[in-house]
């Protein structure tokens, strides 16, 4: 098949700039590619990055796009002019992967491949607008039955492919270094992650105020990153204060074997996330999961897809009247508790193998052949 994937106008691929959308389908266009299909992928110019180059078997297309802005109906009108200028540049294809607001909505020609929306956050009455598109993918089943309840005569069209792992985390090489007495956060230091709540509750345990264990903060903090801004870090490195000294702040690591050390070191990984209608999946617990460290999540439903309390992961409730405290209280007894730490550990590792880049790239591939041989116009 010939394959072209379209990324959005903000981070670059290879993902330079982290961003789990690009980390992810840069590794799906190479697996893809190495089956013998035809890829093109296609995102935003960046420094040290040619506009055209070959990278494994995937063609590579760069057009100019932003960094992110902070005013949402910037980051539209910005959307709108990059996919304007992604638009003279689709080859012709037959599937047409993007996750982008816009192309879908621009792009009407089936010669430039059937239409497939990846549905990369929450449905927020837009998926109206892509009624002509071949499938609106995503990647949890509660996203799934948001889109459905949005869209009910589109629900044939509705199908749910999770992420796989990135490559970094599928061999089976294990560190053999002694876990440190560390929990670990990875992922946009932004107000709807919970940051507060996690720094608020390991300033409460009493295993921080004695001084036993550290808090690894990593992520980007900069707005044309993602993250809430200097401003924000101020604030967070403040709430911070009584436990200062136990906290590194390591700003993003976009390299996976360094990414992959942190998960291997650390104890107990935490992602307090608010995001009700942000987070569709959680690439990060997953990591976690897939590097013997076991992830301590908020009760979001995207995470019930492969997290089972107590089994796979742990769950506190961030909807509680005081979810600071509570988030606290489970994560001191887990601190305190090795034995279900390393029982929890070994189950999540076990479940994260479902999640294998050649596995889930061989269910994309099976979506679609299936619309290139019904031959549904878009």
């Amino acid at each position: 098949m010939r394959i072209t994937i379209v990324q959005g106008a903000f981070f670059p691929v290879p993902p330079l700039m982290g961003g789990a959308v690009e980390k992810v389908w840069d590794e799906l266009g190479q697996e893809f590619a190495r089956r013998g299909h035809a890829v093109t992928h296609i995102s935003r110019c960046f420094p040290g990055l040619p506009d055209r180059d070959e990278r494994g078997a995937v063609q590579h297309v760069r057009v100019p796009g932003f960094d992110a802005p902070r005013s949402l109906l910037a980051l539209k009108l910005r959307d709108l002019l990059y996919s304007f200028r992604v638009r003279r540049s689709l080859p012709v294809s037959d599937i047409l992967v993007t996750n982008t607001f816009w192309l879908p909505i621009l792009q009407r020609s089936a010669r430039r491949g059937r239409i497939y929306v990846h549905v990369a956050r929450y449905p927020k009455k837009q998926m109206r607008f892509y009624a002509h598109a071949a499938r609106l993918q995503t990647v949890s089943k509660h996203i799934a039955e948001a889109i459905c309840t949005e869209v009910p005569a589109l629900s044939a069209k509705v199908h749910t492919i999770p992420y796989p792992l990135p490559a970094a985390w599928q061999s089976t090489t294990r560190s053999s270094a002694p876990r440190e007495k560390a929990v670990l956060f990875v992922g946009r230091i932004h107000p709807e992650k919970g940051i507060a709540l996690l720094l608020q509750a390991c300033a409460q345990m009493a295993q921080f105020q004695r001084r036993e264990w550290k808090l690894w903060m990593v992520g980007p903090a900069e707005a044309k990153h993602g993250g809430g801004g200097v401003e924000f870090l101020g604030e967070m490195e403040a709430i911070a204060a009584p436990i200062q000294s136990q906290i590194e702040w390591t700003g993003p690591v976009f390299d996976p074997a360094q990414l992959r050390d942190r998960y291997q070191r650390a104890s107990l990984f935490v992602y307090p996330s608010l995001a009700e209608f942000g987070e569709t999946f959680g690439l990060a617990p997953l990591e976690a999961m897939a590097s013997g460290c076991p992830p301590l999540v908020s009760d979001l439903a995207c995470f019930q897809d492969y997290l089972t309390d107590s089994e796979t992961g742990f769950v506190f409730d961030h909807r509680s009247p005081d979810p600071g405290a509570g988030l606290a209280r489970r994560l001191g007894g887990l601190l305190d508790d090795s034995t279900t730490l390393r029982r929890v550990a070994e189950a999540g590792e076990s479940k994260a193998r479902e999640y294998s880049l050649e596995r889930i790239a061989s269910l994309y591939l099976e979506d679609f052949t299936s619309l290139v041989s019904a031959g549904e116009p878009t």
